[in-house]
């Protein structure tokens, strides 16, 4: 067993990288959002691959990762219940 706790007490130097992962996060958020507009309808597999692309190394690669899952999980999502009616209706 490891002796290191998942949890520990916040120091300056865990802050800070906390804040540069936000940042990063922010900037792919932006890109993403703009692609998005920019393309229209071909946004949704756009706007993943640029944000993902313009953003470098493992947090790039977690950015169209998880798009692609958001993608496919919410498009199911909002296929099943596209039938008209409300989910309330039915037994």
């Amino acid at each position: 067993m490891s002796d290191k706790m998942p949890v520990a007490v916040p120091t300056v130097k865990g802050i800070g990288g906390a804040f540069k992962d936000f940042g990063i996060g922010l900037i792919g958020g932006l890109v993403f959002l703009l692609a998005y507009q920019l393309f229209g309808a071909l946004g949704v597999i756009a706007a993943p691959l640029l944000a993902g692309s313009m953003i470098k190394g493992d947090k790039g690669t977690i950015i169209a990762t998880m798009s692609g899952f958001m993608l496919l999980a919410l498009g199911v999502g909002t296929a099943s219940n596209s039938n008209g009616g409300s989910n309330e209706d039915r037994m």
